[in-house]
Formats: C-alpha cells, sequence, structure tokens
C-alpha cells in the first residue's frame, strides 16, 4: 500500500483554531519553533507521520482534524471580531498575573485628541493583529497593546491592568479616548478584549465609533454598545492622565467626532478653527461650546434652545414662528446660517450648524448681528434640505419621478448593484436594498439603515 501524502502548513502564529489554542496553553510561550514552523503545525506533521505508519501497517486511522469554532449564533459575522485576550507575554507574571510596576503607575500626560490620533494611526496602516508581534513603535499588535499605544502609557499592558491606569465612568461620562473594558479573570483567552470609544454614532446612544485592534487589522467600526458580545461585562475607564485631569476635560472641547449618523455635514467651519486662537475672547466660564453632536436633525438638549435664543437676541427673530424650544428644526439652520453669512462666510462655512467659532461669538456679544440686508438662505424645500421632496415619494406603491432620480444617483456613487432593470419611477425592493447599502456605508445600523431615504440620506446622495 502507498504511504499517504500529507501537506505540510504554516498558519499564522495567532491562529484561533481549538487545537492552536490548546498547544498555546500547554506549551511554552514561543512565538513560533526553531524551525520557525507553527507548534500546532508542527505538530499536525508529526501526528500525520504516525498516522501513515499506522496505514502502512494495514490499520485504520481515524482523520486528524481540528475544525474552527463555530460563529456565534444571532451576531453579525462580518462584524463581530474573534479578538481573544493575548497569551502570556514579557508584561505577565506569574500564574499569569501581570508584573505590577516597582513604583508608583505612571500615566504621562496626553489629551483626547492625542489619543484619538495615534488610533488613527494604527487604522489608517492596518497595523496587522497578532497577539505576539510587535508594531514599530514597540507595542504589541493584540487589542491591549493598541490601547497601550493609544494612551502612550511606558509598557504594553494587558486586560488584566489596563483599569490601575483609568477611573471608572459611567455610560453617560464616555467622551472620546475613554475605553470599555472587559477582563475574564477566569479565562483572560476568552472573551477579554477592549477598544477605544470614539464618540456617538446616534442620539439615542446604542451605537458608537470604536476603534480597535482586532482580526484581520485595526479598524475604526460603527459598534453597539457596550460590544457585539459579553456587552453586559464590558466597563468604561477614563485614563487618568489626560491633561486637566480625569474629570477635567468638557465634553466637547476635543476634536474627535460625536455626531450623530444624520447630522454630518459638509466641510469643517473653517472660520470656526481657523479664529478660534486668534486672540479674541471665548466662551465665558460656564458657556463652553458642548460640541457639534448637540446640533443638527435629531437633536434635542437645551443647547438648542440657548443657540435660539442667542440669534433672536442677534437679529434672527424673523427665522422663527414658535420658540426657540429644544428640539433642533429648519429654523435653528437657517438662524444659524443668517448669523455665520453676517461675519462674511460662505459656503460649507455657512452651513447653519454652530461650530465653536460661531457659538463664541454668540455668547460675548461679538461679531455682526443679522440686519435686514443680511443675504438669508432660501427656503428649504423639505426639512433644510434642498430638493429632497418628502418620506411619502418613496414607499410602497410610490411611482414618481424622485424615485427614478434617487435611483440614478445611487447607481452613479456606486450603490447600484441590486438593479436588475431601471432605475425607474415605481418604488421596489431594489430601491430599497440600494438605499439601505447606501446608508450603511455612511456608519449607520438599525432604524437609520433601513432602506428608506430620509432628508440626510437625500442630502448625502445628492452633496
Amino acid at each position: 500500500m502507498a504511504t499517504p501524502v500529507f501537506e505540510e502548513f504554516d498558519p499564522a502564529s495567532d491562529c484561533g483554531c481549538p487545537g492552536c489554542v490548546h498547544w498555546r496553553r500547554v506549551l511554552p510561550r514561543f512565538p513560533q519553533t526553531r524551525s520557525g514552523r507553527h507548534p500546532a503545525a508542527h505538530r499536525a506533521v508529526l501526528l500525520a507521520a504516525a498516522a501513515s505508519t499506522a496505514l502502512v501497517a494495514g490499520q485504520a486511522a481515524p482523520a486528524l482534524a481540528a475544525p474552527h469554532a463555530p460563529a456565534r449564533p444571532g451576531v453579525p459575522a462580518d462584524d463581530e471580531p474573534d479578538t481573544p485576550q493575548g497569551g502570556k507575554a514579557p508584561l505577565h507574571g506569574p500564574a499569569g498575573k501581570p508584573a505590577r510596576p516597582a513604583g508608583p503607575v505612571r500615566t504621562p500626560e496626553t489629551t483626547r485628541a492625542d489619543i484619538i490620533k495615534r488610533a488613527k494611526k494604527w487604522v489608517a496602516a492596518k497595523v496587522p493583529y497578532s497577539m505576539y508581534a510587535y508594531w514599530g513603535d514597540g507595542y504589541r499588535q493584540d487589542c491591549s497593546g493598541f490601547v497601550s499605544m493609544a494612551w502612550n502609557l511606558p509598557g504594553n499592558e494587558w486586560t488584566g491592568s489596563l483599569e490601575q491606569y483609568g477611573v471608572r465612568i459611567s455610560k453617560e461620562d464616555l467622551q472620546p479616548g475613554d475605553i470599555l473594558l472587559f477582563h475574564n479573570p477566569a479565562d483572560p483567552e476568552k472573551g477579554s478584549h477592549v477598544v477605544i470609544f470614539g464618540g456617538w454614532t446616534d442620539y439615542t446612544h446604542t451605537y458608537y465609533i470604536a476603534y480597535e485592534e482586532t482580526r484581520p487589522y485595526a479598524r475604526r467600526q460603527s459598534t453597539p454598545y457596550a460590544y457585539w458580545s459579553h456587552s453586559d461585562r464590558y466597563r468604561a475607564y477614563r485614563y487618568k492622565g489626560l491633561a486637566g485631569g480625569p474629570t477635567g476635560v468638557r465634553p466637547g472641547t476635543e476634536k474627535p467626532s460625536t455626531e450623530k449618523p444624520g447630522t454630518e455635514k459638509p466641510g469643517t467651519e473653517k472660520p470656526d478653527a481657523a479664529q478660534s486662537g486668534s486672540g479674541k475672547p471665548g466662551a465665558p466660564a460656564g458657556t463652553p461650546y458642548p460640541g457639534r453632536a448637540y446640533f443638527g436633525p435629531g437633536a434635542n438638549n437645551k443647547h438648542v434652545t440657548r443657540l435660539g435664543r442667542m440669534l433672536v437676541e442677534r437679529g434672527a427673530g424673523r427665522y422663527y414662528t414658535s420658540g426657540p424650544g429644544p428640539r433642533w428644526s429648519d429654523a435653528d439652520r437657517r438662524a444659524t446660517r443668517a448669523f455665520q453669512q453676517a461675519q462674511g462666510w460662505r459656503g460649507q462655512d455657512a452651513d447653519g450648524l454652530p461650530g465653536p467659532r460661531t457659538w463664541a461669538l454668540l455668547v460675548t456679544g461679538e461679531g455682526r448681528d443679522i440686519t435686514a440686508g443680511t443675504a438669508g438662505p432660501p427656503a428649504p424645500a423639505s426639512h433644510g434640505v434642498s430638493g429632497y421632496p418628502g418620506r411619502a415619494m418613496f414607499r410602497p406603491g410610490a411611482a414618481n419621478t424622485y424615485v427614478t432620480l434617487l435611483g440614478k444617483q445611487l447607481v452613479k456613487k456606486g450603490f447600484g448593484k441590486y438593479y436588475t432593470t431601471g432605475p425607474g419611477p415605481r418604488w421596489g425592493e431594489a430601491d430599497r436594498r440600494n438605499v439601505e447599502a447606501f446608508q450603511r456605508a455612511q456608519g449607520w445600523r438599525g432604524g437609520a439603515a433601513d432602506g428608506y431615504p430620509g432628508p440626510e440620506t437625500w442630502r448625502r446622495l445628492f452633496s
């Protein structure tokens, strides 16, 4: 009988299959064997050779295979990463416990903006996930190494030791640069994970932007709070070394975006960004700029009311038929835009959403008031979005020119794969699925990506 041929393989050293996980637990922690091969693969070859000997001897031997673990039920396979806690690393002490520093824990000072900036560098570089490899900056390429890097810690920590560098906070206090941490002390390789909070994506605070190191590489993605799995076991922490102290930074004062789906607008409102450091007085104590996320479609808070009252005092009363009130409306947008245009700003710099410079001018009483001759925005077609005809035009049974126009724009933007014919004037499932694909490409999930175009979907499609 001919000897069977077994093909040797060399999977990645951080393979997560049950066989590799088993060998990592029972064998010494070496990145690779002396031959450069994966430990599990090396033993697979030895076992295969033994099996071939048995077959030659005329004895049947069962096939040796380690199937990969099945996907978690009920969880989107494309969204939830498989990110086990890394194996024992140099920062681990005996029995898997973290090696505590000899002296006090050092927390180098940093800012929220710098934390997000460092995280974005790994995301842009697509740093590959590994529990054993180290990136050029010296940090380990797993989830806890990623946070150690972003927090600018003096060494590589793991999920069991990161909490000593932070203070516990509540969900309501989360701001960009904070972390969400789950450490499983019973089995650190099962479920343990940590991500960096990048800001809420919706006003209901059910989804947020997560920066994380995961297979296959570092990513930035809209994520359900607190995480795809083990959600109830994640805890929020704020870095102790934040400039001004862990509680000394007010919401909205840092650069990372906390905007909701449906509120992001074109442009960066350059006058606000460029002039905020020009030496003119900013917002007085007690009235800081709350952040761009508090203004726009869907916003409903006290800052909208305050904005409206300040605008009325500066000559925008004619834009309001009632109020101002806490719910953002087209009147707020038009009044804000009129004030911005009164300062001489044009185009995307006068988009009707208050930035830090707009806010500073309003609360200090500086800048030019809105006059009768100020060029105000034309009355919008619907919801403040020019050309948007309303939701009723995009429902089952609808047939009109707007459906055709929408379909053609979707194709132009590269979201027409569900069309087999057309686009045409009659609303159909292909239209809905293409719109949903476009909405999901904006990072929206759940009801925000239902496939029916609202005013913000329309604005983004035609901008």
